[in-house]
């Protein structure tokens, strides 16, 4: 059973266990499964899951398509070449390297050129690193722009005016006024 935790590790500091090492009973009883948040929430919106632990995966998939909403599904990780191992079995679900420009050795149009062939779909940048020029690059390669660490009203306004296709803040409540504001219901 996959479970939803950021970290992956549950304890105090000093006693420390990873989610991946502990039964389901042993867990928090705040840390849920994927499936208990798609029966509780349903499947009618875009969900983006960080990858912590690559052996997830088939659970991941298993829950995503039980709950129809395996075309809903943004799969994160680091390795592109690691999730280019994926797009086989990643039907429907689409693919996210989250990264940072200075770990592109290769240069930016390269490494977009390697994600689109390797099946990715989107490039996961820090929000400081998006500006017009990487953006079009990015647009011109076929993949999906978004930003990370979008947690300032401010830096919302600036991703949202730069056209970058999504954000991750851990404040929904700016998000949803910074889109409201642009898009009115």
């Amino acid at each position: 059973m996959v479970v939803l935790d950021h970290d992956g590790v549950t304890g105090p500091l000093w006693r420390r266990r990873a989610v991946s090492a502990q039964v389901r009973a042993d867990l928090p009883a705040h840390i849920p499964s994927l499936e208990e948040l798609y029966r509780t929430c349903g499947a009618g919106y875009e969900l983006s899951l960080d990858v912590k632990d690559p052996a997830a995966l088939p659970g991941i998939l298993d829950a995503a398509i039980a709950a129809e909403a395996e075309a809903r599904l943004w799969l994160c990780h680091q390795d592109w070449r690691l999730m280019a191992g994926w797009r086989a079995s990643a039907g429907r679900a689409h693919l996210v390297e989250s990264t940072n420009l200075a770990w592109m050795h290769e240069g930016l149009g390269p490494r977009l050129a390697a994600l689109r062939d390797a099946g990715v779909d989107a490039l996961n940048l820090h929000r400081s690193q998006w500006n017009h020029a990487v953006l079009a690059e990015a647009h011109a390669a076929g993949l999906r722009a978004f930003a990370w660490d979008a947690h300032r009203r401010e830096d919302l306004d600036v991703l949202l005016d730069l056209g970058v296709d999504g954000v991750y803040s851990d404040h929904v409540r700016l998000m949803m006024d910074a889109i409201g504001a642009r898009w009115p219901a």
